[in-house]
């Protein structure tokens, strides 16, 4: 089952009087919930208590000029170390200066940005595990490994389908982009059968529009793929983002107070609670 997108309808309406603490208060105890209309879970044959010794890895097809997705996986990776999580992005097909990423190394709150010459998805996973041993030391909290993905790869997976085990994917309301993701999702699938597919939408124009894109989205690939589809909530496009993009600094840092900051922070809320639970095969 779905989670419900309703956890972002906040993002619509006008802020209460009373607000940071009490806004962020009001979002946790909906992550907490386990009733109709809160966060499902994943399958309980991906969950269990993570080993201390590896961190989890979340893969997330990003294309070579997909400046918008590339910058939605840094900032996450920036709130999942706010949250007290470590977090690296994995990046292949690195250009210096990137179009995508911001410099090498370690960067804001510890985040930290991991170049590979990796040139297919087995040599991708082989590096992503290295990473997810290696920065697992000292990371009482736990954290994730967030690999991008070039899409191209999903079609040649070979030796490195186990780095589709978690997929998270970006995706607009509009057609293209929503077909365009229902055919990435297929590729996953069809690569490791047993993958969680998670879908963040972005770029909605109301709390209905993104409501009713996953539901599509769901219902398109529960129909034709026999499989569900995780959702991660609604992230809000304004003009903080593109602003963020050109400085080439976190949103939560230049922006900390605006809509897109706080969608970033709660989608960040929770891939870093699922990573918690997850193992990796």
């Amino acid at each position: 089952m779905p989670r419900d997108l309703s956890e972002v309808l906040h993002y619509f309406l006008p802020e209460p009087a009373s607000e940071g603490e009490a806004i962020r208060e009001t979002q946790d105890a909906r992550l907490r919930r386990t009733g109709s209309g809160s966060r499902v879970a994943p399958p309980a044959t991906l969950t269990g208590p993570f080993p201390s010794s590896v961190l989890p890895i979340i893969a997330i097809p990003i294309g070579d000029r997909d400046v918008l997705r590339a910058a939605f996986t840094w900032n996450v990776a920036v709130e999942i170390a706010r949250l007290g999580g470590r977090a690296v992005v994995v990046a292949p097909g690195w250009e210096d200066p990137s179009p995508l990423w911001p410099g090498a190394g370690v960067g804001p709150l510890g985040a930290e940005l991991l170049p590979t010459s990796a040139a297919d998805l087995g040599t991708l996973y082989r590096v992503a595990i290295d990473t997810a041993v290696a920065h697992a030391v000292g990371a009482r909290d736990g954290g994730a490994v967030l690999v991008r993905v070039p899409p191209a790869w999903l079609r040649a997976p070979a030796d490195g389908i186990a780095l589709l085990r978690w997929t998270l994917l970006f995706t607009s309301p509009h057609a293209t982009d929503l077909l365009e993701t229902y055919g990435l999702s297929k590729l996953v699938l069809a690569a490791h059968e047993a993958s969680q597919v998670g879908v963040a939408i972005h770029g909605a124009r109301s709390f209905g529009e993104a409501r009713n894109a996953f539901e599509r989205l769901a219902r398109t690939t529960r129909t034709h793929l026999r499989r569900d589809l995780l959702s991660y909530g609604l992230l809000v496009d304004d003009l903080h983002v593109y602003r963020a993009i050109v400085a080439q600094r976190p949103i939560g840092l230049v922006h900390p107070q605006s809509s897109a900051a706080r969608a970033l922070a709660d989608v960040a809320r929770m891939i870093f609670d699922d990573a918690r639970g997850r193992t990796v095969a």
